[in-house]
């Protein structure tokens, strides 16, 4: 039987990336003030984690201009909503193996 923490993904044990997917996958799409707001985190944090999740193709960027302002939109990637959905299944499986 595998160890189901080996199962777990290293990129979303951190609690603001694994919060970060959770709204991205709830959600069509978040921009970066409301995601800092949600999560109540500073710019240099949140920025350091959404390029994390960028960098391994957890997340897509869109960015634009909404009245001469710029706004970035991310989302979740197929990799990233599989990698939060595998994460969230070894969690459920570690749960599983500890109750007596």
């Amino acid at each position: 039987m595998k160890n189901p923490f080996d199962q777990l993904d290293k990129l979303l044990e951190h609690r603001t990336r694994l919060q970060i997917m959770g709204v991205l996958v709830a959600n069509d799409s978040y921009d970066f003030t409301e995601l800092r707001t949600l999560l109540q985190t500073t710019d240099g944090n949140l920025a350091t984690h959404l390029k994390a999740l960028e960098r391994d193709k957890y997340i897509g960027i869109h960015k634009s201009f909404i009245e001469r302002k710029p706004n970035t939109r991310y989302k979740a990637t197929d990799k990233g909503r599989n990698a939060f959905k595998k994460h969230l299944d070894a969690l459920e499986e570690v749960v599983k193996t500890q109750r007596k």
